[in-house]
């Protein structure tokens, strides 16, 4: 296939089933990734097509109306950032339906919108287990991309992360969880505010709660992490 082929939808969508794999499908499904619409392609073969692709914003629209997993997969790592609207964001968002594609677009694309904060406050709200992942894991994904960002971008996240620390659905959980590591080791600050935080949520009531605290605090607190903050070998 040349770039000039793979600018239409069917041709790429008819490519992605030539690779589909179905014993990578049953795999992936071990691991929670929703099977429905699944091709059963490796992320590192579609970043490959995606590089060969480039930024296209109505490729990246086409594909994910496909509904086809990978293709969804696919539009998260070809759409241009400058060019989505909050409108496409709560539309995509409402698709979603397994954890993969939600870290995906988010770390991705999402993070790169300049409604990603506004986004990741308004999602770790909402009922929806995957929309409220989908708050969760942009909180995370700042936290890790946004080098510029200033600590009050990232404390203005700790009262909801406390908040919903007692969320027992897992895909929820882990991205609370998630999110509490990647801000406490931006900097020194902001980790001594995550440990306070998980301390907080270490005395709620719920099995999710105290498995987030002690998760998290056992990676913040540690020796490695300590380190790399300070500076010290």
């Amino acid at each position: 296939m040349n770039n000039a082929t793979l600018i239409s939808p069917q041709i790429v969508i008819r490519h992605l089933k030539s690779l589909a794999n179905p014993k990578n499908v049953a795999g992936m499904a071990r691991y929670g990734i929703n099977p429905q619409g699944t091709l059963g392609i490796s992320i590192p073969t579609l970043r490959a097509l995606a590089k060969r692709l480039g930024k296209n914003h109505a490729l990246a629209q086409e594909l994910w109306d496909s509904g086809i997993h990978e293709a969804r997969l696919l539009a998260g790592f070809i759409d241009d950032p400058a060019m989505v609207t909050k409108t496409q964001m709560e539309r995509w968002a409402k698709d979603f339906d397994s954890w993969d594609v939600v870290d995906q677009v988010c770390s991705n694309l999402f993070d790169q919108t300049p409604f990603a904060y506004e986004k990741t406050l308004a999602w770790s709200g909402r009922k929806e287990e995957f929309i409220k992942r989908a708050g969760f894991t942009l909180m995370a994904c700042l936290a890790v991309h946004d080098k510029a960002a200033p600590d009050v971008a990232f404390r203005q996240f700790l009262p909801v992360i406390i908040r919903e620390a007692g969320d027992e659905r897992n895909y929820v959980k882990k991205a609370v969880n998630w999110a509490l590591r990647q801000i406490g080791k931006r900097n020194v600050k902001l980790n001594q505010a995550a440990v306070a935080a998980g301390e907080k949520i270490q005395k709620q009531e719920s099995k999710s709660a105290r498995w987030i605290a002690a998760d998290a605090l056992r990676e913040l607190k540690s020796e490695a992490v300590r380190k790399k903050l300070t500076g010290r070998k």
